[in-house]
This record gives structure tokens, C-alpha cells and sequence, in this order.
């Protein structure tokens, strides 16, 4: 029996071994002489030990077993899947089964399995940072990991992004690099100089498209100072591209990983790194289909939904808001004069200049050629409207430096306070633009 390449094993009524053959060694890491005696449901894994009971149960009481499966911890540590056969010998009074194991079967089993829940996890979820925290759940029954970063690069901007991160993020973001980011209202799109990645292991990772196991230093100010965690950073590769890193973190001043791990998670990544790059092109298009393509503000269409949701939330709660409508006066001069090229330039820095004089919780945006709109939500009285407006007006008479030419700029602006000026978007917005054009003769008269 000790050629066989399965285990032979003999088990008292009270659960101990009475005998195992040779090749016990290779699935449980002891030699017979170290399991004799010992209980078997000390091997077994903590979390199989009940059901284990019950089957053994069964086999006492005289019904054969086939086929049954459960874990066990193998001597080193590591986890072992195995399958039994076994049957009560009255006449011995002992278990008698034959042990299999099937950890690589059930380790592709389970990689098929996350493979595939990867891929529905980036169809169903909504944005990068629900696939993210998704992906985390299907990694983790894989291979213990408490802490997982994902981050994601931006090659034509030079920037990338940290859509998800749980644990340290040391070396992932260097606040003092940090760039201006390209979907600003998006916190998980929220993009950094590549330059922020220093020479972290992550920036080896994409650099070298290769993945590698380091020592990272703990953060001076962390509970554990001075010591260190082993990080598993691999690349996520799309179309022989390199697209971001997977980056996980073992415990403190603990070597967790072993090559096998390193080969998992360089499985899964591929999945991975397909989910994230069609989610990041689902991303793109939506922004792209309710922002202005020049200015990277929102578009008409994405004003007027926030503009009705706002207002519903107003009426809801008694709110003000109010509607401004901006037209740049004799914008076309500028195009004829300097060319379409600064006319563009100049749209996009005073797009900029616009969305600073407004709250977080406010909106701006082009609706076409030199007019734009603004969203207050939430005012405190009418006069808010006429405030904000003036801040505009002093922004926008600072000089603009276009291309080498000093350009000025001035604006006609009407407003529209919700509910005394109209009760829905249309009429909101057909006022403000009545008052913009009656601002706009009034400056003319005045010339």
C-alpha cells in the first residue's frame, strides 16, 4: 500500500490514527509515525471540522461515503482540498478510507470560476471603484488579501488614477505631484502626475511590465513605525499594454507571498485588467456624451438634467436656486482677428476661470459656441444670483494670456431665481436668457 499515490488511512472511533501509508507525507506533510495517534480533526480545516463530524458520524453508523470532500491544513500551512472514500469495518472497529488530493482540480476549478465572475462583475458593476471593491471580494477567497490597490494609468493625459485603495497607499500618490484632474466631479477618475509614482514598486511594475514582491517601509506616523510590509505589485495587461497595477500588501514585518501566489494573481489580472479597461471606456463615453469635448464641461444635456433634478429637490425642501446665462460679448472679434486656435484656447481658460468662482455643489457648463450657464443650487436669498455674477464679471475682466496675446473679455449675464421667476427648466432658462440679452443692450447703450 505504500506505492500507492493515494493515502491509505485508518481511523478509531474516537478519531485518532491507527495507521496511514506512505504517501501521507505528501498530502498532510507528516510521516506516518507523526500522525499515529494524532486526531485527525486536528488537521481538519476549521471550517470544514463540522461537516467532517457529521460524514464521520455517518460512517460509524455503518453508511459508506463517496466521494466526500473537505480541506485540511497541511504542516507547512498551506490549505490541502482532498476527496474521500470510506467505510466502517465493524469487525476492526475503525474508519478505513482512501484519501485523494484534489487541490489543483479545485484550485482550477476556482480560478474558472473568478475568471468568470471577474468578467460578470464588469458587466453589472456601476463605475470603476464597485468593480474594484468587487474584484477584492473574488481575489480574497483566492488568496488572503486585506489590502488591495488598484491603480490605473492615463498614458495620453501622463497621469493615472487610484480608483480603489485599501490599505497603506504609501508611494501610490505623492500629494505634492498631484495634477489637475480631467473629470473633476469623479472622485474615483481623480488623476496625478505619473511623476507622483516616483520609483515605487508600482512604477517598476509598469515600467518593466513585469511583476515583482518587495519590502516596503512603514509610514513614520503608522502604529507599526519602522517596520514593513511585503507588497505582490503585478501589471494589468490589455492588448499587450501595459494599463495599471494590481497591488496587494501582506501584514506587518511578514513574508506572506510565494511564487504560486505571484502566479494566481497574474492569472486573474488579465481578466482584471480586461474589466477595468472596458468599464474605463463605458466611463469615457459617458462622460464624453455629457461634457463639451473643447472645455471638458458639462453639455447642455447633463445642465438640464441636474437643473430638473435640483429643482425637484428645491420644491421638495423649499429651496432657491437660481440660473445664470452667460454670453462672452464679441467673442467672434477674437476668432477673426487671432484665429479659431486662440478662440478655443480662450473658451477653455475661461471655462476655468467660471467653475472657480462656484461651489463644489454648483454647475457650469457650455451650452454652445461663447454661452455658457450656471446653476446655483440651494441660494440663500435672490441677491446670491446677482453676487455670484459679479464675481464672474471680475474674474473674467482679469487679462487672458492666449498664445502670446493679451486678450480681455467681458460678459453679459442674466439670472433666474427658482420658483419666483419659473416654475420649470424651460422657463428658468428662457428668463435668464431674457435678462442676458437686456444686459447686453443695456452695455451697448452705454458705448
Amino acid at each position: 500500500m505504500d506505492l500507492l499515490l493515494d493515502t491509505i488511512c485508518a481511523v478509531d472511533l474516537q478519531g485518532r490514527f491507527v495507521y496511514a501509508s506512505a504517501s501521507c507525507v505528501n498530502l498532510f506533510g507528516y510521516t506516518p509515525a507523526e500522525l499515529e495517534g494524532r486526531l485527525l480533526f486536528e488537521l481538519v480545516h476549521p471550517d470544514d471540522r463540522a461537516r467532517t463530524r457529521l460524514a464521520a458520524e455517518r460512517v460509524a453508523d455503518g453508511e459508506p461515503i463517496m466521494h466526500f470532500e473537505n480541506r485540511y491544513i497541511h504542516k507547512d500551512g498551506h490549505t490541502v482540498h482532498v476527496m474521500w472514500s470510506a467505510r466502517w469495518s465493524e469487525t476492526d472497529q475503525l474508519r478505513l478510507a482512501v484519501a485523494r488530493d484534489i487541490t489543483s482540480l479545485k484550485q482550477a476549478e476556482f480560478m474558472q470560476t473568478a475568471l468568470y465572475r471577474i468578467s460578470e462583475a464588469g458587466q453589472r458593476a456601476e463605475g470603476l471603484p464597485t468593480l474594484c471593491k468587487e474584484i477584492h471580494h473574488i481575489i480574497d477567497e483566492l488568496l488572503p488579501v486585506r489590502n488591495l490597490s488598484v491603480v490605473v494609468l492615463h498614458r495620453e493625459l501622463k497621469t493615472f488614477s487610484v480608483p480603489y485603495c485599501v490599505g497603506e497607499a504609501r508611494c501610490l500618490v505623492n500629494a505634492a505631484c498631484a495634477g489637475d484632474s480631467a473629470y473633476p466631479g469623479d472622485p474615483a477618475m481623480r488623476q496625478h502626475s505619473q511623476a507622483a509614482l516616483l520609483d515605487s514598486p508600482i512604477a517598476q511594475v509598469i515600467r518593466s511590465g513585469k511583476p515583482s514582491v518587495t519590502r516596503v517601509p512603514l509610514e513614520p506616523d503608522c502604529a507599526h513605525a519602522g517596520g514593513w510590509r511585503e507588497w505582490l505589485c503585478v501589471p494589468l495587461l490589455a492588448n499587450q499594454k501595459v494599463i495599471g497595477a494590481l497591488v496587494i500588501q501582506g501584514g506587518v514585518d511578514a513574508e506572506e507571498y510565494t511564487e504560486k501566489d505571484q502566479e494566481l494573481l497574474e492569472f486573474v489580472s488579465a481578466q482584471v485588467a480586461a474589466s477595468i479597461e472596458r468599464k474605463q471606456a463605458e466611463t469615457h463615453l459617458r462622460h464624453m456624451a455629457g461634457h463639451d469635448p473643447l472645455t471638458n464641461l458639462p453639455n447642455r444635456n447633463l445642465f438640464l438634467d441636474r437643473l430638473e433634478m435640483a429643482r425637484s429637490r428645491a420644491k421638495r425642501d423649499g429651496e432657491l436656486l437660481a440660473v445664470l446665462y452667460l454670453d462672452l460679448d464679441d467673442f467672434k472679434q477674437v476668432n477673426d482677428r487671432y484665429g479659431h486656435e486662440t478662440g478655443d484656447k480662450l473658451l477653455c481658460m475661461v471655462a476655468k476661470r467660471l467653475a472657480r468662482c462656484l461651489r463644489a455643489s454648483d454647475t457650469v457648463a457650455r451650452i454652445g459656441g461663447d454661452e455658457f450657464t450656471v446653476l446655483l443650487v440651494n441660494i440663500r436669498t435672490p441677491n446670491c444670483a446677482a453676487l455670484v455674477g459679479d464675481k464672474i464679471r471680475a474674474a473674467l475682466k482679469r487679462p487672458f494670456n492666449v498664445l502670446g496675446q493679451t486678450l480681455t473679455v467681458n460678459a453679459s449675464i442674466g439670472s433666474a431665481i427658482y420658483p419666483s421667476d419659473g416654475q420649470d427648466f424651460n422657463q428658468l432658462l428662457r428668463n435668464a436668457d431674457m435678462q442676458m440679452y437686456i444686459d447686453k443692450r443695456h452695455k451697448q447703450r452705454l458705448l
